[in-house]
């Protein structure tokens, strides 16, 4: 999937768990993950728990959980989460891969829905720009989509790098997935409704000396 591929999705679930959506968004991106500066005297939530936050499980199944790694603490991104830690004493790499993994659910929800409202706030300006272009395409030709995320198998750290104070983070994820876009007969034009396995590699940045606390997504392709 790249920064402007297709994210399929049921449109009409999506309307039903939008406001679920913006509210899961701000408090799993906004607060307390590795994705934002904690306040000092809230107690950190265990997020280790995140049921679906997207709705995109199929009905009645439950998400399977993913695995998550961590990079060897010897390896060039070992070495840059320590010197992020360094420079932001809140920073968790666990926490943050919990973090990106409910991003990259709400985010191909988004994408999907056309949904720039919620999509604005967690992509770079740049990012943002391709990504409201494929939307725009895909309204002018008529076409909607569909994803369902079966499962996430594993989320893992890529690389990470520390610039001065600004971090970047690639982050793994191999995903089964339901991609199908359909024309404006509602006939499909393009993916497939068979479960495929996906590996895309996203990249979240971060100024961890900026009082904005929000990683955002810079980068988005297929591996």
């Amino acid at each position: 999937m790249g920064a402007t591929g297709g994210f399929p999705i049921d449109l009409i679930l999506f309307g039903m768990i939008a406001a679920f959506l913006v509210l899961r968004l701000r408090s799993i991106l906004g607060k307390r993950q590795g994705f934002e500066r904690p306040p000092e005297a809230m107690p950190r939530p265990d997020l280790r728990v995140v049921d679906d936050p997207a709705g995109m499980a199929p009905p009645g199944a439950a998400m399977p959980p993913s695995s998550h790694t961590l990079p060897d603490a010897a390896s060039p991104a070992g070495r840059a989460m320590v010197a992020m830690q360094s420079v932001d004493g809140a920073f968790s790499p666990d926490r943050f891969l919990q973090g990106a993994e409910a991003a990259f659910r709400m985010i191909v929800a988004a994408f999907a829905a056309g949904d720039r409202a919620a999509l604005r706030p967690l992509l770079s300006d740049d990012t943002m720009a391709a990504f409201d272009g494929a939307i725009t395409a895909r309204e002018a030709a008529g076409e909607t989509q569909r994803t369902e995320i079966r499962a996430i198998n594993s989320t893992a750290i890529d690389s990470a790098e520390l610039r001065g104070g600004q971090a970047s983070i690639t982050v793994a994820f191999v995903s089964d997935q339901v991609n199908i876009t359909l024309g404006r007969d509602g006939q499909p034009v393009a993916g497939t409704d068979a479960v495929t396995e996906i590996k895309d590699l996203w990249t979240f940045e971060r100024d961890l000396g900026s009082p904005d606390p929000t990683w955002r997504l810079v980068a988005a392709r297929s591996a």
